[in-house]
């Protein structure tokens, strides 16, 4: 059973755009504002971003602890706001932040360093892209 988080203050506005899951939440990719580099994927419900929005400092939903917490609190490593954006079917928000430390749990500059599945070479794999634009099915 989850419990169901107070309402927000997120500005109506915003609110209205946004497409949440059916648990009320919605993918926050955060990526270093100056590098591109993407640090972390959380997840935010209105309260989350709302409060993302107006501290400038990244509020996040635990889904396993089912509460916020603000990234940094505990760990010193802070990701302060730089922007934020919605992509282009409001289901995803991207928080361009200055990383503080490691942005992973785990000690890793990026919840991404550990597992590479495929690393790139500098060669296209056989078959790739001919360099013609990619089109929509």
């Amino acid at each position: 059973m989850t419990s169901t988080p107070p309402p927000s203050s997120l500005d109506p506005e915003i609110a209205a755009r946004l497409k949440r899951g059916a648990d009320g939440l919605v993918p926050a990719i955060a990526q270093q504002y100056d590098t591109g580099e993407v640090l972390m994927l959380g997840w935010m419900d209105d309260e989350a971003l709302h409060r993302t929005l107006t501290t400038g400092r990244c509020t996040y939903w635990s889904r396993s602890r089912q509460e916020y917490w603000v990234k940094g609190d505990t760990s010193g490593h802070v990701q302060h706001v730089k922007s934020v954006s919605l992509d282009c079917d409001a289901d995803t928000v991207l928080v361009r932040v200055d990383q503080v430390g490691a942005a992973c749990h785990t000690g890793d500059r990026t919840c991404f360093d550990a597992d590479m599945l495929l690393k790139d070479t500098g060669t296209a794999p056989e078959g790739a892209d001919s360099g013609a634009p990619a089109r929509d099915q």
